[in-house]
């Protein structure tokens, strides 16, 4: 309470001058009332999932203004990075999208109405079904790719270059060891399955 009453009454700030911290204080909150339960996770894990929403709301607005949706996007990324001729085998694009056989078909469908992409069998292979960029999803994809990458440089311009390397790094290392001790390398976006 009377942390509360002091962040108040200095308009977000406690007394000192120095910023609340709603992280650090949910963790003193818990040492506090469970005395002995650990708490070093919460630094790290409410961070990234705090992080992980403000990046996602903010990507989504940025898309939004620009007229395509994070699949769509996901999709067009996808092959656009996969170099000339842009095509890609549905699977191949699940694997790289991390995403299943069901949500490539929905994503595919949306993008081919769209005049995104083009669908068409693999050649000496009829069950395949390739997935090639447009003209037009080149397009879109050039220019809503440079909105977001410029976007989120901007977001962390608070970061010296040398500390987001480290920061970089860092995550790595957590992701590749969390993944390990779970046993489950697959990647999805946040609050996908």
């Amino acid at each position: 309470m009377a942390s509360e009453a002091r962040t108040k009454a200095g308009g977000g700030r406690p007394e000192g001058g120095v910023p609340s911290d709603p992280v650090r204080d949910i963790a003193a909150a818990w040492e506090r009332e469970r005395p002995g339960t650990p708490v070093s996770s919460i630094g790290i894990v409410t961070s990234i999932w705090q992080l992980a929403k403000l990046f996602g709301d903010d990507r989504r607005r940025v898309l939004a203004r620009a007229g395509v949706d994070t699949a769509t996007l996901d999709l067009l990324s996808v092959l656009r990075r996969s170099g000339e001729p842009y095509t890609l085998s549905t699977r191949e694009i699940g694997r790289r999208s991390m995403i299943t056989a069901g949500a490539v078909s929905q994503r595919v469908a949306r993008a081919e109405r769209e005049g995104l992409v083009a669908r068409h069998p693999a050649q000496g292979r009829p069950r395949t079904v390739e997935v090639t960029l447009t003209t037009t999803g080149h397009e879109v994809v050039e220019a809503t790719v440079d909105q977001v990458l410029h976007r989120e440089t901007e977001l962390l311009d608070g970061l010296a270059p040398e500390k987001q390397a480290q920061l970089t790094d860092l995550l790595r290392t957590v992701l590749q060891d969390v993944q390990h001790r779970l046993g489950d390398d697959r990647l999805t976006h946040v609050g996908e399955d």
